[in-house]
């Protein structure tokens, strides 16, 4: 099971080092995982902390307050599912067995991300499919609860029979039989309810359903009751579980009349009148069947539906009387394109649908033309009225990775939908086994596409001012990263292209190409005697070695820009597990003047014992702080602390995304340096603020 993008992993993380629980954390996040860490400094902590939701705890198998034997007992008496991961410096036989014997899920090594990565994701995805489960068995026993009466309410004789043996029978079944009660028929062989004519050829049948062949639709025998009496009836077969057992629903029907009227009246019932193509009904129950078999044998079918093109306009040519034999004649098309085993339906009121079985993709992909042709090149005659009609189709290919009747025909749905957004006659067939292969070719796209902003013009800076709450003078803005679109005046906002840049190791390039285009923008408002202070976003790529330090000294001195008049931003959780490279890299710019400061602050599990190793310049609140902050006391509480804990180190506030008066008004009382958001400035490509 995955487990959805934007999901908060709730983690319990135990470990003396508040570094290195801090990495543990940092390094989720780094990877796109929202994380929510708790860290408990002593054991007493641990109720508390286990009583709220948690997800997954990450325990150092050293540490000692509290330690691993205290968290896997009070999880035990929690009575949570949270599976426990110790993290170890090297793994042997002895951790191994040590970590089986406490009840350890799965073992994390110290320093290696990937490893710690891959481990939590496998064990949350578990985790998840397990909660799922547990959900759905208590919907499933609901919804068998909620069957078994409607079955035991039925009029129609229904038996639930495993290995040729009857587990369940409804009242109108022990009635046909003349049984008084379930017991008496209970682990009766079906056998004995037929008439000995037919015994060898149901024997035959049974054996065929014993090793799994699909059962026939409907089958003629002569029954015979408790008594001996003898009639004709009629079973319909359908696969099903009972108390979680497979086994196969059995639909018992006398049979009062004529076989052969009777057969009549049957197929009636599953045609369509008008087209004589099956009806919605009994084509939903083939399409079940072949899901159900897709998912269990790995065999792959396709759906495709079909829908004429304009039909509205069709009926005002023809007139509303002449529907029934516009869609017989469409419906006589639609046949006479398919294969022999293909089943075709009427879906709707003017839609077909059609299951093709043992259909690959290219198969797939064939027929839906071959249909698409079919109508494109036929003049169909109605009444006296001659008229064209092409077809919009929507395909899916039914396999393991899309196995169920709800996935199939949203996805052939979306087909027909796509083929009608661009006009019609065409098809749209989605194949799940291509989605992997389109993503690489997406990646590759948009790989090529920041190579090209970086080193040409695609990517252009917003700005949004920032204000002095104390009136200090000149102004101040952050700069914004955006991405030229493919389309003129289009705009693509960062979240989509920088986990694609850093996962092919293109973000150092990125900060070189914002830092210098923020250094020309600062000297070009210089020469219009304005003295701007640009607040500029960098990652942790550029920490690495001393690139763009050498980068901004340059270009400082070639744009003749004081370096006041530059300020870097780092997030705070990145500063955290890269703190000698930030150090080293906050020294070096200090060099030329320019300062450094702490982005998404109060996020880490201890964001104040970083600033005493890092000094910042500045901290900007993370936005979290900052949502519904006028009717939130405990945020507001919050906010006052790090105001006053910042300022105690000689560092300015910045409070980001204040989106409503209310929360304008508390700022300004709230010790906060400086404010930022859309309730005061959204941002823009212009530097247009007055700030006096």
């Amino acid at each position: 099971m995955r487990v959805k993008q934007d999901s908060v992993l709730r983690l319990l993380i135990v470990d003396d080092s508040v570094e290195a629980a801090e990495a543990i954390a940092s390094g989720l996040r780094n990877a796109g995982i929202a994380v929510r860490a708790a860290r408990p400094e002593s054991e007493a902590e641990l109720p508390a902390l286990l009583g709220g939701a948690l997800d997954i705890a990450i325990v150092a198998r050293e540490a000692k307050s509290p330690t691993l034997a205290a968290v896997m007992q009070a999880l035990d008496a929690s009575g949570k599912d949270v599976p426990v991961l110790m993290v170890v410096d090297t793994v042997d036989d002895t951790t191994l067995l040590q970590a089986q014997e406490r009840g350890v899920r799965g073992l994390v090594l110290r320093g290696r991300a990937p490893h710690l990565l891959g481990t939590v994701r496998a064990e949350w995805a578990d985790l998840e499919a397990r909660r799922a489960q547990r959900l759905l068995e208590a919907q499933v026993r609901e919804t068998e609860r909620r069957c078994d009466a409607l079955i035991e309410s039925s009029r129609d004789p229904i038996a639930y029979v495993h290995e040729g043996m009857h587990i369940r029978a409804n009242a109108a079944y022990l009635e046909m039989f003349g049984f008084d009660d379930f017991e008496d028929l209970e682990g009766m062989s079906l056998l004995d309810l037929v008439a000995s004519k037919d015994v060898a050829d149901f024997k035959t049948l049974l054996k065929k359903l014993s090793k799994g062949e699909t059962p026939p639709p409907r089958y003629e025998l002569e029954a015979r009751d408790q008594e001996g009496n003898s009639f004709p009836a009629v079973m319909e077969f359908t696969p099903a579980f009972y108390e979680g057992e497979p086994c196969v629903q059995i639909v018992f029907r006398r049979q009062e009349t004529d076989p052969e009227l009777a057969r009549e009246v049957e197929e009636l019932r599953q045609r369509d009148q008008a087209t004589g193509l099956l009806n919605r009904a009994t084509f939903l129950q083939t399409l079940e069947t072949a899901v159900a078999g897709t998912a269990q044998s790995g065999a792959h079918h396709a759906l495709l539906l079909v829908e004429p093109d304009h039909f509205v306009k069709l009926l005002q040519e023809i007139g509303l009387a002449a529907a029934d034999d516009l869609i017989a004649a469409l419906a006589d098309r639609l046949r006479s394109a398919l294969r022999d085993d293909d089943v075709a339906a009427r879906f709707g009121e003017h839609q077909f649908a059609v299951l093709s079985r043992n259909s690959d993709h290219q198969s797939t992909v064939e027929l839906a033309e071959r249909m698409r042709s079919a109508f494109a090149d036929h003049v169909f005659a109605v009444g006296e009225r001659s008229l064209s009609a092409t077809v919009s189709i929507g395909g899916v290919q039914i396999g393991e990775k899309i196995a169920s009747v709800t996935q199939v025909l949203a996805k052939a749905s979306q087909g027909v939908q796509s083929s009608v957004g661009v006009g019609g006659n065409r098809a749209d067939i989605f194949d799940p086994g291509a989605v992997d292969r389109a993503e690489e070719e997406r990646m590759r796209a948009w790989v090529e596409r920041i190579r090209t902003a970086v080193d040409g013009d695609g990517f252009v800076l917003h700005y949004q001012p920032v204000i002095s709450l104390h009136g200090d003078e000149g102004e101040t803005y952050e700069s914004l990263l955006r991405l030229r679109g493919a389309n003129e005046g289009e705009l693509v906002p960062p979240q989509m292209f920088l986990p694609i840049a850093e996962e092919h190791g293109l973000l150092w390039e990125i900060d070189r190409w914002v830092v210098g285009r923020a250094i020309q923008v600062i000297a070009e408002r210089a020469r219009l005697r304005k003295e701007t202070t640009m607040l500029v976003k960098i990652t942790q790529a550029s920490l690495q070695d001393d690139t763009l330090a050498r980068y901004i000294g340059e270009q400082l001195a070639v744009h003749k820009v004081p370096g006041s008049r530059l300020v870097l931003q780092l997030p705070e959780s990145k500063v955290f597990t890269h703190l000698k490279q930030a150090q080293a890299f906050r020294a070096a710019v200090a060099a030329f003047g320019t300062r450094v400061g702490l982005e998404q602050f109060g996020t880490g599990l201890n964001s104040f014992q970083l600033m005493q190793h890092f000094e910042p310049a500045l901290v900007k609140i993370d936005r979290a702080f900052i949502q519904d902050l006028a009717s939130n006391p405990e945020n507001q509480a919050k906010i006052r602390e790090m105001s006053a804990r910042v300022a105690e180190t000689g560092a300015q506030t910045i409070a980001e995304f204040v989106q409503d008066a209310g929360s304008m008004t508390f700022l300004f009382s709230s010790g906060v340096d400086f404010v930022q958001g859309h309730f005061l400035a959204a941002a823009g490509p212009e530097m247009d603020y007055e700030f006096q």
